[in-house]
């Protein structure tokens, strides 16, 4: 009687131990302000299809540009080559640098590639990204990144510049003229 009694106390100590079920999916589940929770399918200047979520595990700093504007898009290519120039190389590693064309008619992965080339901004940290209407337009939402094509090469956009950490939540925005070295401090601070 008194093994039975013990097993049956070891068994409710170990049986409350145990985490729910639904504690136990929580710990493996996005946080609810996640941008690896949108589904959408991208593709990136090697022509490679990716996620969103493909970029889990490293801090992100996206920035939306086209590649033939002439005005506000080489200065947020600027700003994103300077922040990167920024970041304690340990944390660069850590980090990926996106630029997300709004213009997936002109912007092919092979444009990308190209414009990523004539700027130096090959390899790691470097990631560019197009897809389809619809996608862009999601993500550019989540980032409140308002674009408007005024012709058929043209477009009005915001000027953002969005920092996540690695679980995808975001930390910083940074818009017009951005201090590269708040955003990189921002992101040399995260875990």
């Amino acid at each position: 009687m008194k093994n039975f009694m013990l097993l049956f106390f070891v068994g409710l100590l170990i049986f409350s131990c145990k985490g729910t079920p639904e504690e136990e999916s929580n710990l493996n589940t996005e946080p609810k302000e996640s941008i690896f929770l949108l589904d959408s399918k991208w593709q990136n200047q090697d022509g490679k299809e990716l996620q969103l979520k493909d970029l889990k595990g490293k801090n992100l700093v996206f920035v939306m540009i086209f590649t033939s504007c002439q005005t506000a898009c080489p200065i947020l290519v600027a700003d994103m080559q300077k922040i990167a120039a920024k970041i304690d190389p340990k944390k660069l590693k850590e980090t990926t640098m996106v630029l997300v064309s709004i213009d997936p008619d002109n912007d092919t992965p092979a444009v990308l590639k190209k414009y990523a080339e004539e700027r130096k901004m090959v390899g790691e940290p470097w990631l560019f990204l197009t897809s389809d209407k619809e996608s862009i337009r999601e993500l550019a939402n989540v980032l409140a990144v308002k674009y408007k094509k005024i012709s058929p090469i043209i477009f009005s956009h915001s000027n953002i510049i969005t920092v996540f950490n690695k679980k995808g939540e975001m930390v910083n925005q940074a818009e017009g003229t951005v201090n590269s070295g708040a955003v990189a401090k921002t992101v040399n601070e995260l875990n």
